[in-house]
């Protein structure tokens, strides 16, 4: 799994041209899933879905990095964007057999997502799957993180 994590003032999302959900102060999360999440994958979101909410990334008094999004009382707008495992290596068009299959990664993100609430109730906001989905924020920082469930 890869997230690509977006400190944000404010974001949402679009379909159509209607807002689907929005935050204010929090995370905006891309969230992809491999091939390889569809083994251990209750093991490798758990330990995903605790790390995220208490990531001291928001200043405090002093500017520092101190705060959690527990802390600050953010919100979360995840959007489900399996390009994240394209494969860049050969050619011009991005190969994407590294992304897990489209019905899987629903399945995945539904977990994600429900793992999420748990954690930060009534706060986690998302897009809708398989859609085209317009994104709008407001990076604050800029702060980006990469979170890969590989590498943790």
């Amino acid at each position: 799994m890869r997230i690509v994590l977006q400190r944000v003032k404010h974001a949402n999302v679009v379909v159509d041209g209607k807002v689907v959900a929005e935050i204010g102060t929090g995370f905006l999360l891309l969230v992809g899933f491999s091939n390889r999440d569809l083994k251990n994958e209750e093991i490798k979101l758990k330990k995903i879905v605790k790390k995220i909410p208490e990531l001291r990334i928001f200043p405090d008094n002093n500017g520092k990095f101190d705060l959690s999004l527990k802390d600050v009382k953010g919100e979360v707008l995840a959007v489900s964007q399996f390009t994240l495992y394209g494969d860049v290596k050969k050619g011009r068009r991005p190969n994407f057999q590294e992304a897990a299959p489209y019905k899987e990664a629903e399945k995945l993100f539904d977990e994600f997502i429900k793992l999420l609430t748990i954690e930060i109730p009534g706060r986690v906001k998302k897009g809708i799957f398989g859609a085209n989905m317009e994104i709008n924020l407001c990076n604050d920082g800029p702060v980006t993180l990469i979170l890969d469930s590989e590498k943790m």
